[in-house]
């Protein structure tokens, strides 16, 4: 092996070794009565000690050596650990880790000066007054103590060159104040020979690498990308036989063929799992990081993790470390209050931070939690306007929701002085931009007093993928599977009523929802095909994406199939274009781009908020006296029908009173990992008169199961409380009259029934939940007298 290997893979386990360095001095300032975590952080700075010794890396083994004699004491029992010394020690991992950046680089440390370092940790191995004893047996205790890695004395002990008393003087020596190590003492007193402890040096290291060395090699990560580039191939051309194969009626060349579809599936999952990595790799620097943060803003935070374990692609996974460290650095600054502002409003004076990351849906799921503060809405849209981001009256018609996201707007920030950490208004939207450029979505949901939640969903790899293929203008083109919901056809007789415009725009109503619909042929400003769908004679073909939160339907000619895709970068030339996110080369050797969803919406403009505002405004109002619309239809009050449009519906639930408690004077249910209010129909129809007769109703454990229509309406969620739910009905709704009531927006002839329609908004008002903006599970934690 050449001295540059021999440096190369000392780097490598440096590294690693560095990586578990940082979370293992985080822990034990939690806990420093964890001897086996100490003795762990001892060995590895010895070994690395030891080896740029060897390598003749002077400077490196300075640090170290200074380091090692700290870790030493604390090891020994003769200093207890302190903040102080962890920031020290945790300072000189950076400064290794510095160095080795530097040897990496150019092969030599570099002009550094370390000395202020070197002179911090000398002086705290200085002992206090109290302890200044010296302790040698749990010195003695530790190094004579059989391990996985063998001392030197123990290697020499157990091949009978000297005996433990000798091995014990030298170590009392040590602990006496005698700087050199125990093979110096050893050979200076006559016990040893210079050739035995070279030898036992040589042990100590083949027990240190057995173990990992038996069951994983290092590769090379270049090597490693050019087998799975192999793999892609191999993959488009598995698709290209088994094309051929299916046209062709030889049965031996058909089961070949389904041979080589088995093995090529099992050789690329195999070699996909190679690059998967569990995301816990970047995780582990985050204890660090809250750490000093924290320790920077004066605050307390314990981070939690769960889901270490999820696996993701090598890429995706270098490709979310920074905004991930971003995100977890802004929850500790800018989420969580300082001990004495969470004292004051009843929390823990420590905050806590909860990473989690799952599998779902083919995407892999990151949220970031904090029990802080939350967003105040109201403080992001007064700053939002006074930096020109918005207007005010832009600022008046947007949701909760929309306010919340304009802190990844450029240039936004909130921060009342810029600091070391933050407040300079760069970070959010580059966190943003990055999470999109892999085809991921951010979202942050908040409540006021109560912390913020951001949620991060990524494609599990973006190598090879599922797709639809399509066709359009002649040409075909893959969509992510990643974005798709569902396909839709018209058929010719439907297709000139289903689709409608509103405001000029084409939409199509999907189960009493508007649909915005974009046609591919439009915005590729493709030229008219033969076979291709026109707008109305034809069959049109809708493509259900999902891009960004919101849902919209691509027209295209022909729906073609599903298949596994081999994603291949864009040439410059079209990399500026963001319609696509790469191309691929499908089963008959063509070449077929690959549609950039987001991309595509927004250049439709279908994603943009004043076009997604519109479309839910007017999903009501579009029907005209001779359309149909579908309804809910529940009993009101006495022998009252009432009725809901069925778009406003999220879902029908039943729960036991059991289930109900009371969040100050308003009823609420725990229900899908957030708080839902509950307002009871018979109530909020009596008006703000009822609000007493509410404070005063606690519910009835004992009292039967209640019926709830879970609703949502401007970002919010609510639960009513209805007696009975009845059906569910199509009619026109075209005979009305006014309203008797409140709440009621009128009456209206449905199944040839009078039936009330009710006023959402209205009863949203008359509980006091539609003006307030502090929490978007609840709008208010209480209902004012």
């Amino acid at each position: 092996m050449s001295d540059s290997d021999i440096v190369q893979d000392f780097l490598v386990e440096s590294y690693e070794n560095l990586d578990r360095l940082d979370r293992e001095l985080v822990g034990l300032e939690k806990n420093p009565e964890d001897r086996d975590a100490l003795a762990s952080v001892f060995r590895t700075i010895h070994t690395i000690k030891g080896t740029c010794g060897f390598l003749g890396f002077t400077k490196l083994e300075a640090v170290a050596h200074v380091g090692e004699n700290l870790l030493a004491r604390l090891r020994d029992r003769q200093l207890m650990l302190t903040p102080e010394i962890t920031t020290a020690l945790l300072s000189m991992v950076d400064a290794v880790r510095q160095i080795l950046s530097q040897i990496e680089k150019s092969g030599q440390e570099g002009e550094r000066d370390d000395s202020l370092l070197i002179g911090t940790l000398t002086r705290l191995q200085e002992q206090p007054e109290a302890s200044a004893k010296k302790e040698v047996a749990p010195l003695l205790e530790s190094a004579l103590k059989p391990g996985l890695v063998p001392s030197i004395g123990e290697i020499l002990i157990e091949r009978a060159v000297v005996t433990a008393e000798e091995v014990q003087r030298a170590i009392k020596q040590q602990a006496d104040g005698d700087p050199r190590r125990m093979g110096e003492i050893l050979v200076e007193q006559g016990a040893v020979r210079p050739s035995d402890i070279v030898e036992a040096l040589h042990i100590q290291q083949s027990s240190r690498a057995q173990g990992a060395s038996d069951s994983t090699i290092r590769v090379d990560v270049g090597l490693l990308d050019k087998v799975i580039t192999l793999v892609g191939e191999l993959v488009l051309a598995r698709n290209q036989v088994l094309q051929f194969a299916n046209r062709t009626k030889d049965a031996s060349f058909l089961a070949a063929s389904q041979r080589l579809n088995l093995i090529t599936t099992e050789l690329q999952a195999g070699v996909m799992k190679t690059r998967m990595q569990p995301i816990g790799n970047i995780w582990g620097q985050f204890p660090r990081t809250v750490r000093d943060v924290a320790l920077a803003c004066g605050k307390k935070v314990v981070i939690e993790m769960e889901g270490k374990e999820t696996e993701l692609d090598k890429t995706i996974i270098e490709a979310i470390k920074d905004p991930l460290t971003h995100l977890v650095r802004n929850s500790v600054d800018h989420g969580i209050e300082l001990p004495a502002d969470r004292v004051k409003t009843g929390k823990n004076e420590t905050g806590r931070l909860i990473l989690r990351g799952f599998h779902e849906g083919g995407q892999v799921n990151i949220e970031i939690s904090d029990d802080g503060a939350g967003l105040n809405g109201e403080k992001i849209r007064q700053k939002a306007i006074e930096q020109r981001l918005i207007t005010a009256e832009q600022a008046g018609r947007m949701t909760e929701r929309e306010i919340f996201n304009l802190i990844f707007l450029p240039g936004f920030s909130t921060a009342a002085k810029v600091t070391n950490v933050s407040g300079r208004g760069v970070g959010m939207d580059v966190v943003k931009t990055n999470i999109e450029r892999i085809s991921g979505t951010v979202d942050v949901q908040s409540a006021l007093g109560r912390g913020t939640t951001i949620r991060v969903k990524i494609p599990l790899t973006l190598a090879i993928i599922p797709a639809l293929v399509v066709t359009c203008g002649g040409d075909r083109y893959a969509i992510p599977q990643v974005s798709l919901l569902e396909l839709v056809r018209l058929e010719s007789d439907k297709a000139g009523k289903g689709i409608e415009l509103v405001h000029g725009a084409p939409v199509y109503r999907l189960r009493g929802r508007l649909l915005p619909l974009v046609y591919l042929n439009r915005e590729l400003k493709l030229t008219a095909h033969a076979g291709s769908a026109t707008e109305k004679d034809e069959a049109v073909n809708i493509v259900v994406l999902q891009a960004d939160e919101r849902q919209f339907g691509l027209v295209v000619d022909q729906i073609n199939d599903t298949e596994e895709i081999v994603v291949k970068p864009l040439r410059k030339q079209l990399k500026t274009v963001k319609t696509f996110a790469g191309s691929t080369i499908m089963g008959d050797g063509r070449v077929a781009l690959i549609l950039d969803v987001l991309g595509l919406a927004q250049r439709a403009g279908v994603v943009t908020e004043a076009r997604d505002r519109t479309m839910t405004e007017k999903t009501t109002e579009v029907a005209s006296a001779d359309e149909k619309q579908t309804f809910l239809l529940f009993a009101g009050p006495g022998d009252s029908r009432m009725a809901i449009p069925l778009s406003a519906l999220a879902r029908l639930e039943e729960f036991p009173m059991s289930q109900v408690e009371v969040s100050g004077s308003q009823w609420v249910i725990q229900y899908r990992g957030q708080i839902l209010p509950l307002i009871r129909l018979n109530l909020a129809l009596e008006g703000r008169r009822s609000r007493l007769r509410m404070l005063q109703a606690p519910p009835a454990p004992d009292s039967g199961p209640i019926q709830v229509l879970v609703l949502n309406h401007e970002g919010r969620s609510f639960g009513l409380v209805v007696e009975q739910i009845l059906d569910i009905v199509e009619d026109r709704a075209d005979v009305k009259s006014a309203a008797t009531r409140t709440a009621v927006l009128y009456s209206a002839i449905i199944g040839d029934r009078v039936t009330e329609l009710l006023d959402i908004p209205a009863i949203l008002r008359g509980a006091d939940l539609y003006a307030s903006r502090s929490c978007p599970e609840m709008g208010s934690a209480e209902v004012a007298n």
